[in-house]
């Protein structure tokens, strides 16, 4: 755990990840309350979330190809400088004076979706092929860390600035943020691993994540209901805003002070389920954060008090960020790092179906104003997915008793 910390790649991606989360988190906290601030804003939100989940959706089997088949450095940097270039264009149109049209926001909205889309899996990989094994769970742990003190830092800034500076100012300074992030990896040493072997064809290449879980039932169950905290929160990104304004009524500093809040959890998350780990495996761990998170969200809609809120907000945090911390750290033990874009691009996809279906789900409810019935699905499905867990741990249990006593 000494040397991770003494590593210098691990520091250079600490510091990229930082700029950029923190310049991107500010640009993708403003343009979904901007959009959601219109008149039908929240149903227009809704379409357009529903539209870059769809086209995510298509994509993301390619992404996991690439991540692959090519340097996983170069992605990294292509996605920084492509995020650079898009943000820079629409600040300059707006230092020039042209209004913001809604096209403006699906363009900007669109793109930042892509860029997660394309960095996470990208940066997963790329940890998994750099660092030694022993450190994954430290690993781990100091990226959720990092990524949530970030989002914690575009909250802040985000409740100070949306109703005091301009969006192309806000847009100028996440340019700034991922040409540094790009220099940043720019400085990594980085071997590319070669995987040597027969010519595949490019149809099993790209289908390889399916078939080699496919092989693992078990644990693709396992892997799919672990996922849900992370559909969960991926889905509240539309309905919280929607929720905050048509709901709690609340300003958009409220809105701001929420992602600032939800890294509190994150953090602590960040910082308690490695040691937890350690001491009592992944599988523990994931089984406690998805019972934190499956009973925060069944919790929300009972709460109309905005400082309630807030705490139900750290418990969500600390369940999504701790199940992550633990299911990327059992992922990296279980699965080959030579087909870990392909079955990680596998669970996205899986994820962005889920995620299109319910933002379908809960676009519809926005526009009946029935937003709050959301989270009756929500808890329904997570604790569907503790079930599962339990039962899986409870199987995987029975199966290592047997074998010792045999």
């Amino acid at each position: 755990m000494k040397g991770l910390y003494k590593d210098r790649r691990f520091h250079f991606i600490l510091s990229a990840n930082i700029l950029s989360s923190i310049g991107s988190g500010i640009t993708m906290i403003a343009v979904p309350w901007l959009l959601v601030s219109r008149v039908h804003g929240g149903s227009l939100f809704g379409y357009i979330t529903i539209l870059m989940t769809a086209v995510n959706f298509f994509i993301t089997p390619l992404i996991g190809h690439l991540i692959d088949r090519y340097s996983r450095k170069k992605i990294l940097l292509i996605g920084e400088i492509i995020g650079f270039f898009i943000v820079l264009l629409f600040a300059v149109q707006g230092i020039l004076g042209i209004k913001f049209q809604v096209w403006h926001y699906i363009v900007l909205y669109g793109s930042g979706s892509f860029y997660y889309n394309l960095f996470y899996p990208a940066i997963f990989a790329f940890n998994q092929e750099i660092f030694d094994k022993s450190v994954y769970r430290p690993l781990n742990g100091a990226m959720e860390i990092q990524g949530q003190l970030s989002s914690v830092a575009a909250g802040a800034l985000a409740a100070i600035l949306m109703t005091k500076v301009d969006l192309h100012w806000l847009l100028l300074f996440d340019a700034f943020t991922y040409i540094s992030a790009f220099l940043l990896f720019l400085k990594i040493p980085y071997q590319r691993r070669v995987h040597t072997g027969q010519k595949i064809k490019f149809w099993l290449k790209i289908t390889e994540g399916y078939r080699y879980i496919h092989r693992k039932p078990a644990l693709f169950l396992y892997l799919t209901a672990s996922l849900m905290p992370f559909i969960g929160v991926m889905v509240t990104n539309y309905v919280f805003p929607v929720y905050l304004k048509e709901v709690l009524h609340v300003s958009a500093s409220i809105y701001g002070m929420q992602s600032m809040v939800y890294g509190i959890g994150a953090v602590a998350a960040g910082v308690v389920v490695p040691i937890l780990a350690f001491k009592r495996g992944n599988e523990f761990s994931i089984t406690v954060t998805i019972f934190v998170y499956a009973a925060a969200i069944s919790a929300v809609i009972l709460i109309k008090s905005i400082p309630l809120y807030f705490i139900l907000t750290i418990l969500l945090a600390f369940g999504n960020a701790g199940t992550r911390v633990a299911r990327n750290a059992y992922m990296m033990e279980k699965v080959p790092n030579d087909v870990m874009g392909r079955v990680d691009s596998l669970f996205r996809l899986i994820g962005l179906g889920l995620r299109l279906i319910l933002l379908s789900v809960f676009t519809g409810l926005s526009i009946q104003n029935n937003i709050s019935f959301s989270f009756y699905i929500l808890s329904f499905l997570l604790a569907a997915s503790f079930v599962i867990i339990l039962f899986i741990n409870r199987m995987d249990n029975k199966q290592a008793i047997d074998i010792t006593t045999t």
